[in-house]
């Protein structure tokens, strides 16, 4: 009864209703806090250091997810966009609509072959042949790394505008599906290796560890790129083993070659999406080298054009060798100095131009290997 009294009289209403409108304004005070966790760290993006990084989901407008999903049906075009509607995702989780990835992982097995096909005089019937499986190889591959990126980096793509409709991210593809159909693309790379030769098949099989866990890396290292380069360029190895070559005088700097560009230019990829990344706690060599980038990169280069010109003194290389290796060479420093890494068009245009870089390169060798068939060289 005494507590009815209390609780009734004019003056507790009155008390009752300030704590309760106070309460009521704290809690929506707090409430924004509640969502979010702060996490103190210093980091540079656009060459700014940043020690408040709100490491939240990012609520993407309608404008930029329209303009997104727009993108993605663009780069269907003019051959991916003709398949089935249901294989049409599997054919974006294998980035069948992104070629660049696919020539990269390519290219380089191709010079090794080439290269050895030059030193052993080779049929081109075995050239061929061996370009033939490495081709089928880097396309199911590839789409295996970036089949197991997908499945390991799901809460991390819908956190990147440049990521969100990538077939897991987006929903379009579940986890089980995916999981299936990689089982059934590294069968397929089985089968290719085991059409080369034992020792082939125990050198390509080494490198499935870093392949199957480059992914992870992102996570508790500012350097992916690095286990990245270690297994995107293995094929220069493999190369040379398939064609029955084992001179490690050409392997090892041709591998050494390729592991330094891939440095470059997958740094260069990553500045497209380093604000992003800080939000979703992804790391990088973008974040981590930030402002200094460009010098980092002019060194690796540097490293990478040495290596190239050992190989051409070492094996006695010809004229296309040299010129092609020369424009090569000039093409990627002169695209390091002009990307701007704060520009996302930018670096994916220096992304791509990379790709045409290395198609000269190719031709290079393969004008050298023709030669020295017909005994020119």
């Amino acid at each position: 009864m005494f507590r009815n009294l209390i609780l009734g009289s004019p003056v507790s209403s009155r008390l009752f209703t300030a704590a309760s409108k106070s309460k009521w304004q704290i809690s929506q005070r707090l409430a924004p806090l509640a969502s979010r966790v702060i996490v103190k760290r210093p980091l540079t993006v656009n060459h700014k250091k940043l020690s408040d990084v709100s490491v939240t989901k990012p609520i993407f407008t309608e404008e930029e997810r329209k303009k997104v999903a727009a993108d993605r049906l663009k780069q269907l075009e003019p051959y991916v966009s003709k398949l089935p509607e249901k294989w049409i995702p599997y054919a974006e989780l294998m980035r069948l609509d992104k070629p660049a990835g696919t020539w990269y992982l390519f290219l380089p097995s191709a010079w090794a072959i080439m290269l050895a096909g030059f030193e052993l005089v080779s049929p081109i019937s075995q050239t061929l042949y061996i370009l033939g499986l490495f081709g089928i190889g880097s396309i199911v591959m590839r789409g295996a790394g970036c089949t197991i990126n997908d499945i390991l980096d799901k809460n991390f793509d819908d956190k990147v505008i440049r990521t969100i409709e990538r077939p897991i991210a987006s929903g379009r593809v579940s986890k089980t599906n995916a999981t299936k159909f990689l089982v059934a693309q590294l069968t397929v790379g089985l089968g290719v290796l085991l059409s080369l030769p034992l020792d082939c098949f125990l050198l390509g099989a080494s490198s499935l560890s870093l392949v199957l866990t480059y992914p992870l890396f992102k996570r508790f290292t500012y350097y992916p790129q690095v286990a990245l380069s270690a297994c995107f360029n293995w094929g220069t190895l493999l190369g040379f083993a398939a064609m029955g070559d084992w001179n490690w005088g050409l392997m090892l700097p041709l591998y050494f070659a390729t592991f330094n560009w891939c440095m470059i230019y997958d740094t260069i990829y990553a500045h497209q999406d380093k604000l992003w990344d800080v939000k979703a706690g992804v790391k990088s060599t973008a974040l981590k080298w930030g402002a200094n980038t460009k010098n980092i990169c002019y060194g690796l280069a540097s490293l990478q054009v040495s290596s190239l010109a050992f190989m051409g003194v070492y094996g006695a290389l010809g004229p296309g060798f040299w010129i092609a290796g020369t424009i090569f060479s000039y093409r990627m420093i002169n695209m390091i100095k002009r990307t701007n890494l704060d520009s996302i068009k930018s670096c994916w245009e220096a992304f791509n131009i990379n790709v045409t870089s290395a198609k000269i390169f190719t031709v290079g060798i393969l004008v050298d290997y023709i030669l020295r068939l017909f005994g020119f060289i």
